[in-house]
């Protein structure tokens, strides 16, 4: 068993599709119409045939309160792996990407946190 798709919820897709790919770089890999909203799933552009990522809508009142909570709380909704944190902070802050965490030690790892412009905050991490 493998995984093969992960969603997290945006506010708004195109907003999200614009910022999971100009922003970050990821590579769309499927945008069908599904009812009054879209399957978009991204992958990570040196790995695309690897874990899609969904930008599901938070439509539903549960999703909407669940993504306000942690957004509350500070509490990011996924992780996304970097070789270098600080280039990518660096490349991230030039393109107007605010952090609620910079690149900060942590053990054996090195993590900063962003806000995804969507209401989410993604932790980046530096293994």
């Amino acid at each position: 068993m493998k995984i093969i798709v992960t969603s997290i919820f945006v506010e708004d897709q195109e907003r999200a599709l614009e910022f999971y790919s100009e922003t970050l770089g990821f590579v769309k890999k499927h945008d069908v119409p599904s009812g009054e909203y879209r399957w978009i799933t991204l992958v990570s552009p040196d790995e695309q045939d690897g874990t899609e990522l969904l930008l599901e809508p938070n439509v539903h009142p549960a999703a909407k309160e669940y993504q306000e909570k942690l957004f509350a709380e500070g509490i990011p909704v996924t992780m996304f792996g970097v070789p270098d944190i600080d280039a990518e902070y660096k490349r991230l802050m030039d393109k107007g990407v605010k952090f609620t965490m910079e690149p900060t030690k942590m053990s054996e790892v090195k993590i900063a946190v962003f806000d995804d412009t969507c209401g989410n905050l993604i932790q980046i991490i530096q293994q």
